[in-house]
């Protein structure tokens, strides 16, 4: 039995309706439908969601896999849509900001040249004064894990001076420069 997928889905405060297969949600920030393979089937006891095989994926050998990879993305897609997911980038650098404007993002990262970043839809930032810290939130965890990454990626933080975008969870493992041996 799976470990994950046997575990309840809250759904406090949001709508869900199950209908075969599918599984409608609509809360506060996003509603959508998620559509579980022919192996699992849901259903709404009390304020939870269970996930369950059904009668002919009970017999699959796979079945744990595909049971909590099923349960872990409609557990996400439910709980984005009561609570948008959030995520901090810091900017790092003398001179390194970013300005918002609408769903672009200007960046300046010590290259001879901005950076314009389009967010994609469902994404929305926010900077705070200085613009060094960088605020993205969407309803879509991983629609916003992608947008972050590809930001990073823009000036990936270097082992030296520790310059460049990270997320604010993440720790950087920082070298020693060179020594002057006498």
């Amino acid at each position: 039995m799976s470990k994950i997928g046997r575990k309840p889905i809250s759904i406090r405060g949001i709508q869900v309706s199950v209908a075969g297969h599918k599984v409608t949600y609509k809360g506060n920030s996003a509603a959508g439908v998620y559509e579980l393979p022919e192996t699992l089937s849901a259903e709404v006891k009390d304020s939870f969601l269970f996930i369950q095989p059904s009668s002919q994926g009970a017999r699959l050998r796979e079945i744990n896999r595909i049971w909590g990879l099923h349960r872990a993305l409609l557990s996400n897609c439910i709980k984005g849509s009561g609570t948008p997911f959030e995520r901090q980038l810091e900017i790092i650098g003398l001179g390194f900001k970013a300005a918002v404007s609408g769903k672009k993002i200007q960046f300046s990262l010590g290259y001879s040249h901005k950076i314009d970043f389009i967010l994609p839809d469902g994404v929305s930032a926010e900077t705070d004064k200085t613009g060094q810290l960088l605020t993205l939130k969407s309803p879509d965890r991983e629609q916003i894990g992608q947008a972050c990454s590809n930001i990073r990626a823009l000036r990936p933080p270097e082992p030296y001076k520790g310059t460049g975008v990270k997320l604010k969870t993440e720790t950087i493992l920082r070298k020693a420069g060179k020594t002057k041996s006498s």
